[in-house]
Formats: C-alpha cells, sequence, structure tokens
C-alpha cells in the first residue's frame, strides 16, 4: 500500500469512527409507587456509577398504576406498596414476584395553625375524621387525648388520594383493622370511595394540598411530610401507647413478621403489636416476572435487585425510610434465584 493510499485509508477510518454512534445504555423501564419514590430516585442515580450500561427511567404514577402497567407488561418493573391480590396476580400473563425493597411510615400530616407536630391521634379519631363523623379540630375525641393543646374551633378539611396508591392501601388496610365501622362502609385497597374529602395524585399532590390548604389533615409517607417541614402525629397503637413514627417504631413494626415472612413476599405489618410499634408502617415491593423475556434486561434487573438489597440498604435511613430485616434479604436473596429468561436459563 502506497503512504497516500494509506493516509487516506486512516482518515475514512478515523472519519467513521466519529460518525459512529456512542453505544446505547439499556433502558430499564419501571412505574408504580410514589410512596418509595425518593429512595428508588437515590437507588438508581448511585446504580450508575455501579453499571453505566443501564438507566433507569422510572414513573411516579401510584401502585395501580404500576400494577396495570406490569400486567400489560409495557413496563420492565412495577412497583406497589399493596401487595398484589390473587385476583390481580392471576390476570398478569406470567408468575409475577414481589420484592420487597423498603419499609415505611404512612403519617397524619396537617396544615392547622397553632397545633404543633406530635398531636396525639386514637385509631377512633382517625377512622372518625376520614369518615367525616369527627368534623372539627376541637371535637372532644380529639382534645381528651392532647390535653394542654389549644384546638382550633375550625372545621377538618380531609385530603385523601385521588389515584390507585399503595399508601391508600397501608391507610385503609389499617383503619379496616381498627374500625370495624371503616371496615364495613369503605374497606381497604388501592383506590375506596371515600365518604369526603379532596383528593390528590400521588404522595406530591396530597402534601401540596395540605400545604396549601388551612385546617386540612391528609395521609403521606413519612419522607413527604418531612421534606415540606409539615407537622405528623403521633398515633395510638394496639398495646395502648401513643408511638412517633420513625425509623425505629416502623422497624419495631416489622419485627412481629420478619421471622414468618411468607414465600410470596405478600404480606402486611400495620397495627402490629408490640409497644414500641407504630401502627400505620408499611412494606413496599418492586414486581418482577419470574421468567424474563429479554434476558439481557433481566440480567440487569437482577443484578440491581441484588445490589439494592446487599449495598442500597444502607441509604434507606437517610431518606427516612426503615432497611429490611436481614431475615427477610437472606430470603428475598433466596427468591432472586428464582428469576430466570423463559427457557429456564438463571440470570445471576
Amino acid at each position: 500500500m502506497t503512504h497516500r493510499r494509506w493516509m487516506s485509508f486512516v482518515t475514512v477510518g478515523f472519519a467513521l469512527a466519529l460518525c459512529a454512534p456512542a453505544r446505547a445504555q439499556l433502558q430499564l423501564n419501571g412505574a408504580g409507587a410514589t410512596f418509595p419514590y425518593p429512595i428508588y430516585s437515590k437507588w438508581f442515580n448511585m446504580y450508575q456509577e455501579v453499571d453505566s450500561s443501564v438507566r433507569f427511567n422510572y414513573q411516579s404514577i401510584g401502585s395501580g398504576g404500576g400494577i396495570k402497567q406490569i400486567t400489560e407488561q409495557t413496563v420492565d418493573f412495577g412497583a406497589s406498596d399493596g401487595p398484589m391480590s390473587d385476583e390481580q396476580l392471576s390476570a398478569a400473563p406470567g408468575h409475577l414476584m414481589h420484592f420487597p425493597t423498603v419499609m415505611g411510615a404512612v403519617v397524619l400530616t396537617y396544615n392547622a395553625e397553632g397545633v404543633p407536630s406530635g398531636l396525639k391521634l386514637t385509631p377512633e379519631a382517625i377512622a372518625g375524621i376520614f369518615l367525616g363523623k369527627i368534623t372539627k379540630w376541637n371535637d372532644p375525641v380529639l382534645a381528651a387525648a392532647n390535653a394542654g393543646v389549644t384546638l382550633p374551633a375550625r372545621d377538618i378539611v380531609v385530603v385523601h388520594r385521588s389515584d390507585g396508591s399503595g399508601t391508600s392501601f397501608i391507610f385503609t388496610d389499617y383503619l379496616s383493622k381498627v374500625s370495624r365501622e371503616w371496615n364495613n362502609r369503605v374497606g381497604k385497597g388501592t383506590s375506596v370511595n371515600w365518604p369526603l374529602g379532596l383528593g390528590g395524585k400521588g404522595n406530591e399532590g396530597v402534601t401540596g394540598l395540605v400545604k396549601q390548604t388551612p385546617f386540612s389533615m391528609g395521609y403521606v409517607e413519612l419522607i413527604y411530610a418531612l421534606s415540606n417541614e409539615l407537622p405528623y402525629a403521633d398515633v395510638k397503637n394496639s398495646a395502648g401507647q401513643f408511638v412517633k413514627p420513625s425509623l425505629e417504631s416502623v422497624t419495631a413494626a416489622a419485627a412481629a413478621f420478619a421471622q414468618s415472612m411468607p414465600d410470596d413476599f405478600r404480606v402486611s405489618i400495620t397495627d402490629a403489636p408490640g409497644a414500641d410499634a407504630y401502627p400505620i408502617s408499611g412494606m413496599t415491593w418492586l414486581l418482577v416476572y419470574e421468567k424474563q423475556k429479554d434476558a439481557e434486561k433481566g440480567k440487569k434487573l437482577v443484578h440491581f435487585l441484588d445490589w439494592m438489597m446487599r449495598e442500597g440498604q444502607k441509604n434507606a435511613a437517610a431518606l427516612g425510610y426503615a432497611p429490611l430485616p436481614a431475615s427477610v434479604i437472606a430470603k428475598e436473596e433466596q427468591a432472586l434465584g428464582r428469576v430466570t429468561t423463559t427457557d429456564g436459563k438463571p440470570l445471576r
């Protein structure tokens, strides 16, 4: 090859290299719960440093939307704070697995001038407010539990979720356990027929409504109240103790169920026994098909879940979530080994 021809070859090759597109990242699409959105965002960003070849696109649209999209297979994983029912699971085109990620507290947050954080609420008071039977801030039921606190003679504006919500599932699951009237009239679910109130979309929407509506009360995941500097209530638990929502009190609630965790991880930890247990605690899950159609995506998803169980848990507390008990993680690691390709090839 002559020098001129060789130089031409090198020049063309270099130009083609410059024009070639960079290797695209593999994108994993997910949708669902707003309850764990702050920790999921943190994890997805951190995981870029572990594996830069994958990125996550997560839509925080509520648990109902997440269950719908993973059932329709329009996303690679779903997310829910309420476990799927047997009926929902049977509607899916394959076997869906529940992988617990973190635990958290659903708190009663409020915007009532002169009422400090730490308002004491009994189960009867919470059910009464959301049933529309307790309508005033200075109702005798509230006053009896809050001696020394001046409660305003104003109407309580109730705020609830307008979308299908795992946070609603945790809240209504709790109310169904502590109030026979609630259980008979309303029941539990990601969506229920609320007796009254304003509806907000997502934990973000409820937080925003409470913040802008004087004398309102709503329920949100703890981190949303903390990040918006909103007060939240202490709740009387099954042992008769008023408990502040915290990492410790959520962990105490989970302790009663950790050793007896079912194989499919579908469990409720509301109204847990124990003097230190916060009663409106919940677990949240990622929803993943046991048989992965796309082997490459499946492998990336499994590796992320493995990282989440081992390393991601270390970041939970900083954002107001309780990490999973070690016994649950050990059981979850075994379940992760069952995720394979459609022809049964392991993905770990």
